[in-house]
């Protein structure tokens, strides 16, 4: 419990930092930092599976991963010092 509550605090400290980060590297990100990411930004993602990073249709500051959780999945952009455009994928 204790690690998990330091995590959360070095993220919530990270800020936009973090999106930053993830949108900088093409290797893929912990799945519960994009699941994290997601719930912050009103979707619910409790249960993350999977996370791709999609080459296809990333661009240059915009990464692009495919989120795989319990019940949904989505397509996350990722752009440094924004919040991620996130849309529900149809299964």
């Amino acid at each position: 419990m204790g690690n998990k509550i330091a995590f959360i605090t070095m993220v919530m400290a990270a800020g936009l930092a973090g999106t930053s980060a993830l949108a900088e590297s093409a290797e893929e990100p912990p799945m519960d930092l994009l699941a994290s990411q997601a719930r912050d930004q009103g979707f619910t993602c409790n249960h993350p599976k999977s996370a791709r990073f999609d080459a296809k249709t990333s661009k240059p500051n915009e990464k692009v991963w495919v989120l795989q959780c319990e019940h949904d999945t989505f397509r996350m952009t990722v752009i440094p010092d924004l919040a991620a455009k996130i849309e529900k994928l149809d299964r």
